[in-house]
């Protein structure tokens, strides 16, 4: 992993056009590539604009965004570069999804990357393959569930190559078999060392999934870390509300009550819950 961040945001500050309320207030955020990073908070702390802006949608009062390197401007050529490394997958597959196929609907970006007709239908057919929607090429997205339509959002992505990929609030409305299978895709775009931002309320996701956290309060960040470094601290669970993890709340509990020793072990994930049970020869 280099040691040049493949994003960077400077003091970021963006205010909605005829409001008087400041939504972004100076965020700073240093981004490496291939990092997993979750970033937690209320809803209206700010996360969704945010990702507008570092995505190139909206564009920032103040502040700087650098994208491997390169200092982003106003300029169309600029922003496209920009929108072609970072892609954003919106809460809402409805409001992505404008074709009335799903080739048509996963070809559009390629297509406007000025691509020839080889390359971009190599590049759908690989994206629908990763997401496991190969038998829905010729599908209308309409005739798709919600988690169908998630995945063709996330193919529209992937299409394009995007070196960063931002979701909003992925896992929503999703049934707990759809979640499942967007978690095994978010995984295996990592194992392709994809840089993946996150917005969740899924603590439980947050918590053995991603590598850092990062938690909006009212437009700024308050905290940064690995997950257990953030949700160990009180003052800033509290601040901005921020519910515990079960396994966490489970490992801290055993401690308190002198079950288990306190060795700062914080097992993420059910299998090193039950490694750690082994080790401390709790039955």
């Amino acid at each position: 992993m280099s040691n040049t961040p493949i994003l960077s945001i400077k003091d970021l500050k963006y205010t909605y056009s005829g409001g008087d309320h400041q939504a972004l207030k100076g965020i700073s955020l240093d981004v490496m590539a291939g990092e997993r990073i979750c970033i937690v908070g209320n809803n209206g702390a700010g996360k969704s604009t945010f990702f507008l802006n570092v995505n190139g949608v909206l564009h920032p009062d103040s502040g700087e965004i650098y994208f491997k390197g390169e200092k982003i401007t106003d300029k169309k050529e600029s922003l496209n570069e920009l929108r072609r490394g970072v892609g954003i997958v919106f809460q809402d597959a409805d409001n992505q999804i404008i074709a009335s196929t799903v080739m048509g609907e996963v070809s559009f970006g390629p297509i406007n990357l000025g691509l020839s007709d080889d390359e971009v239908e190599k590049r759908v057919d690989e994206a629908l393959a990763e997401m496991n929607l190969s038998e829905f090429k010729h599908r209308a997205p309409h005739y798709c569930s919600g988690g169908e339509k998630k995945r063709i959002t996330i193919a529209d992505i992937i299409a394009m190559h995007s070196e960063v990929i931002i979701f909003d609030e992925p896992t929503a409305a999703l049934d707990p078999l759809n979640a499942k299978m967007l978690e095994e895709a978010l995984s295996k775009l990592a194992k392709q060392n994809k840089t993946l931002l996150i917005s969740t309320h899924d603590m439980d996701f947050a918590y053995r999934w991603a590598q850092k956290l990062v938690v909006f309060s009212d437009g700024q960040v308050i905290a940064t870390g690995t997950p257990v470094e953030v949700l160990s601290n009180q003052q800033v669970c509290e601040q901005a509300n921020l519910r515990k993890p079960m396994l966490m709340r489970v490992y801290e509990d055993m401690v308190k009550r002198g079950i288990a020793p306190d060795d700062d072990a914080y097992p993420q994930d059910v299998d090193a819950f039950d490694a750690w049970l082994e080790t401390i020869k709790v039955s």
